[in-house]
């Protein structure tokens, strides 16, 4: 299967996206092994969280399919749904709500997909999404590393500019910690990465 196939985007609900959950769980799993994620990814448990997406009341998820197989996914989720890490920075602050919050999951895409303006279908299906739910905020956390890690390749290109024409601010005051394995940690052991919030206010 080529990239010269026609890509397109469309919303997952039901049994859709159930019958997707084992191809979407290896290309996460595959997507992420890469810099600056580097995680070791396991699909198996990979599907045990995607399934979160088939019952979560106001879950989104967006696929890419090329040909009729799954290339890419994206998905959304109100804060309130989410995991105690990702909600605490919102709820210490002044200026949100939780309940306002429509938290932007993850993105993925194989590479040669890539450039093909799926990613801004991605935004643009997860903030209607958002109007449609009344939260006027999206946020999405991103992995903060060491300009000099040794796993960063010499071409690599962070999200940033494009994050920002999509109308995100980053947000230092906004931090959060996860954990995971890095690709080639002794022993499998998961260990705290720092991440940032980059938030849009609707209007």
């Amino acid at each position: 299967m080529g990239a010269a196939g026609r890509l397109e985007v469309v919303p997952a609900t039901g049994a859709a996206l159930a019958a997707a959950l084992p191809d979407l769980a290896r290309l996460r799993a595959e997507v992420f092994r890469a810099f600056p994620y580097l995680y070791e990814g396991d699909p198996a448990y990979e599907e045990r969280y995607l399934h979160t997406y088939l019952a979560a009341p106001g879950a989104f998820v967006a696929l890419a399919l090329a040909e009729g197989q799954v290339v890419g996914a994206s998905t959304a989720l109100p804060l309130t749904g989410e995991t105690p890490e990702v909600r605490r920075p919102f709820g210490q602050s002044a200026e949100f709500r939780p309940s306002e919050v429509l938290y932007l999951g993850e993105s993925v895409l194989l590479p040669e997909y890539r450039g093909r303006g799926a990613g801004h279908r991605f935004f643009d299906l997860r903030e209607a999404h958002a109007r449609a739910l009344g939260l006027p905020v999206t946020a999405f956390c991103a992995v903060q590393r060491p300009q000099d890690h040794p796993a960063r390749p010499a071409d690599y290109r962070p999200l940033d500019a494009f994050w920002r024409a999509r109308g995100y601010e980053e947000r230092p005051d906004l931090q959060t910690t996860m954990s995971w394995p890095d690709v080639g940690e002794p022993g499998g052991e998961e260990t705290p990465k720092p991440m940032r919030f980059w938030v849009r206010r609707e209007g």
